[in-house]
């Protein structure tokens, strides 16, 4: 086994270039969990954790440009926190310290499992992924990154160099469900995000498919219910109403940590409280 430790991110395309086989390695945090159980076998390595370009966060006016080495840790910073604040609350809920010291962005969204704790943030925020390689760069939205379980559009070659998403003028949550309290992986999980410019509101599902999903149908209801220039909280119907659209948008399964019934049902409940947080207690 070869293992290149690239030090800055031309040197990590031209070792993919050289070797597009070449696994890539950051935080390892997905990684060693398959390998420690034997279902995967390494053979060369190309470690990006030491590369600048690939590091930290920064803002484009209403664009921020997360890299993909950006830690969960690093997620949770007030500065990035007050800015995207259902990412950061999407952090903490990520394993243990440690994990969170190491486990990145980049790793989590081309790991692309359904229960991937920042990717229903990234779907509500409408997030696009920077690809390079060796031959030049690419941007991929979310919804056409993450094709399948476990399955994303990087070619051999490339690998992932940041995430952008918008600052948007509005509250944001996150909530999961799990089979304990904490250091858990979802069986369903919701980010809703409000942007009071645009007067809409986003939702972005996780656990519920193969893919992150939107709940178009419940964003596009509520909106339009949404007293947005007096501020009035949304009725009880409303919020009713809400909940269930977004239910009828996922297409969940039975596996061992939840039925697709629970799956729904929990998603429902998530949509219902993830609302009131947002705009306060229903009127009657």
């Amino acid at each position: 086994m070869t293992v290149t430790i690239a030090r800055t991110l031309n040197a990590a395309c031209a070792a993919l270039a050289a070797d597009p086989g070449a696994l890539v390695l950051a935080g390892g945090t997905d990684l060693m969990v398959e390998v420690n159980r034997g279902g995967r076998t390494v053979g060369d390595v190309v470690v990006i954790d030491r590369v600048p370009e690939l590091q930290g966060w920064d803002r484009e006016g209403d664009v921020l440009r997360l890299g993909a080495s950006l830690t969960y840790a690093e997620m949770a910073d007030p500065a990035l926190a007050s800015l995207v604040p259902a990412l950061a609350q999407a952090a903490r809920t990520v394993g243990s310290p440690q994990i969170r010291a190491a486990g990145t962005i980049g790793g989590n969204l081309a790991t692309a499992s359904p229960a991937g704790d920042t990717l229903p943030v990234l779907a509500a925020l409408d997030a696009e992924v920077e690809i390079r390689s060796h031959q030049g760069h690419r941007t991929v939205p979310l919804d056409e990154f993450v094709i399948g379980v476990k399955a994303n559009d990087l070619a051999p070659g490339e690998l992932i160099a940041a995430v952008r998403v918008p600052v948007l003028d509005g509250p944001q949550e996150f909530l999961k469900v799990g089979p304990r309290n904490a250091m858990v992986i979802s069986v369903a999980s919701l980010a809703l995000v409000v942007d009071r410019v645009g007067r809409t509101v986003r939702v972005g599902l996780g656990s519920v498919a193969p893919v992150p999903l939107r709940a178009i149908e419940a964003e596009v209801m509520i909106a339009a219910r949404l007293d947005w220039a007096g501020g009035r909280s949304p009725t009880i119907h409303d919020v009713e109403r809400f909940a269930e659209l977004v239910a009828d948008a996922t297409r969940p399964i039975d596996d061992h940590r939840g039925s697709a019934d629970y799956r729904r049902h929990s998603v429902g409940v998530l949509a219902r409280r993830a609302l009131v947080r947002a705009f306060g207690e229903p009127t009657p």
